[in-house]
């Protein structure tokens, strides 16, 4: 799991400029949202970190996790079932989800930067936000279909 430590220092100074108390479970639970490319669940993270901090409960992870979206460090990725995915904000950008084993993996796409303003113009609407996802299926899984 790579680290960007560069990421990690900037995520503890937003908590701090907001009043974000820094505690060892904050640390732990951040650093692993900047090093995880899986898009964890909560529970994901808790099972990640349950050796290190055995009195943390998935309660815990949750709050902070809460904490984080508050603060613009994480979004929530809600796809349709029961289990929320998080994911650590660095820019803006899109996912293609495995309709077979469920992995995301996050791309780039600057061509719809302008989606938005667009969108205001034709529907007269405010804009916030936009996402996209798109399905299919990942390497892993298309070789175990052809075999």
């Amino acid at each position: 799991m790579m680290v960007s430590h560069e990421h990690l220092r900037e995520a503890l100074d937003t908590l701090k400029s907001t009043g974000v108390r820094i505690t060892p479970q904050r640390h732990a639970i951040l650093e692993y949202m900047i090093g995880a490319m899986s898009h964890p669940t909560a529970d994901d993270i808790y099972k990640a970190l349950e050796g290190k901090f055995p009195n943390m409960s998935v309660a815990t992870v949750y709050n902070n996790l809460r904490v984080f979206k508050e603060v613009g460090l994480v979004k929530e990725l809600t796809y349709g079932d029961a289990s929320s995915r998080f994911d650590f904000v660095t820019t803006d950008h899109y996912h293609v989800i495995c309709e077979d084993c469920g992995k995301m993996v996050d791309f780039s796409y600057p061509g719809l930067d302008e989606v938005e303003q667009l969108a205001a113009h034709v529907t007269g609407f405010t804009i916030s936000h936009h996402r996209m996802e798109i399905y299919g299926s990942c390497p892993e899984c298309s070789n175990k279909k052809k075999h």
